[in-house]
């Protein structure tokens, strides 16, 4: 990587920092794409003086595309949302805005681009969002054949929205909801190995072309989850049944709001696994070991105990 410039779009996002930190390591030169780029200094220094550039762009505007592309040895899209609302939506986030980065990195002679999708993408889904993500990956891959395709499940790490999330829940409701039952699947990765995924394949021609479904070591269903969230962060609450055609009408007018805890599309996306394929290219396929939840969650769910930091030496007293 050393000296290669690459483009990062949605680079100053959750995911994007690990993958700024780990390319600035590598010695490449880095560009992230946003468009709030005052936003995104905090990215600066973890690389030397100019390593780390923030670039305004718009998604939607092909010629700032076009220029923040322009001279870039590999193009890494990261850009998604878990919600629409106002000027934001799925068609734009998730399918226009990758077809206009993937034609501009291969009208760039760009050879290597790397779209970072979901798990559960599929054009038959019920779900708004997991049709856009499988209508991006098809737009990716129309105008650049040889991308990489990278397919999380529920990604962790300390600035998550589902451990947090869920944490945060458990310091003030007096019970939390199992949708469904909770029996619903998942199968959640480290951010760091997400973004160690994105520098694997940039670093070899023979990952090009293919698509990775990336996937922790643990497959825990909903209810497991929240168990493991009540017991690091030392609550008691109860774990109530919650139909999801029950909780409907709650999610739609929680769609009104700013930041939606909860929507309709999601609801349906809680109803099926959210696993690793069998047949699936994983992780361990790129040479990378998956974390365990146990390494990381603990110590930032922390925050969440009565005491915070402080429960632990509480306890040990």
């Amino acid at each position: 990587m050393q000296g290669r410039v690459v483009t990062v779009f949605g680079g100053s996002g959750f995911i994007g920092r690990y993958v700024v930190k780990r390319l600035a390591a590598k010695g490449a030169r880095v560009r992230v794409a946003t468009r709030d780029p005052e936003g995104a200094k905090f990215l600066k220094p973890m690389g030397a003086v100019g390593q780390v550039a923030p670039v305004k762009v718009s998604i939607s505007q092909a010629d700032s595309v076009k220029a923040a592309v322009d001279g870039s040895d590999a193009v890494i899209n990261l850009i998604g949302i878990l919600s629409q609302g106002g000027r934001q939506s799925f068609r734009m986030a998730h399918v226009e805005g990758p077809q206009t980065i993937a034609r501009a990195a291969a009208a760039a002679g760009v050879r290597q681009m790397v779209h970072v999708s979901a798990i559960g993408a599929s054009a038959e889904s019920a779900s708004a969002y997991a049709r856009s993500k499988a209508l991006g990956e098809d737009s990716v891959r129309s105008a650049l054949p040889e991308s990489v395709i990278l397919r999380p499940s529920v990604v962790f790490g300390p600035e998550d929205d589902f451990f947090n999330r869920f944490g945060a829940m458990a310091r003030i409701a007096p019970a939390l909801p199992l949708i469904d039952g909770g029996r619903t699947k998942f199968q959640p990765v480290y951010v760091g190995d997400v973004a160690d995924a994105v520098l694997a394949v940039l670093q070899s021609e023979e990952y090009s072309g293919k698509t990775y479904e990336l996937g922790g070591p643990e497959v825990m269903n909903f209810r497991e989850l929240l168990e493991y969230i009540l017991s690091e962060t030392g609550r008691k609450r109860a774990l109530v049944p919650a139909p999801a055609l029950f909780l409907k009408p709650l999610a739609a007018l929680m769609e009104l709001l700013p930041s939606p805890p909860l929507t309709r599309d999601q609801l349906i996306l809680l109803q099926k696994d959210n696993v690793v394929d069998d047949k699936a290219l994983k992780l361990s396929d790129l040479g990378i070991e998956a974390t365990a939840i146990a390494a990381e969650v603990p110590d930032y769910l922390i925050r969440f105990r009565n005491q915070g930091q402080y429960s632990n030496y509480k306890q040990a007293n």
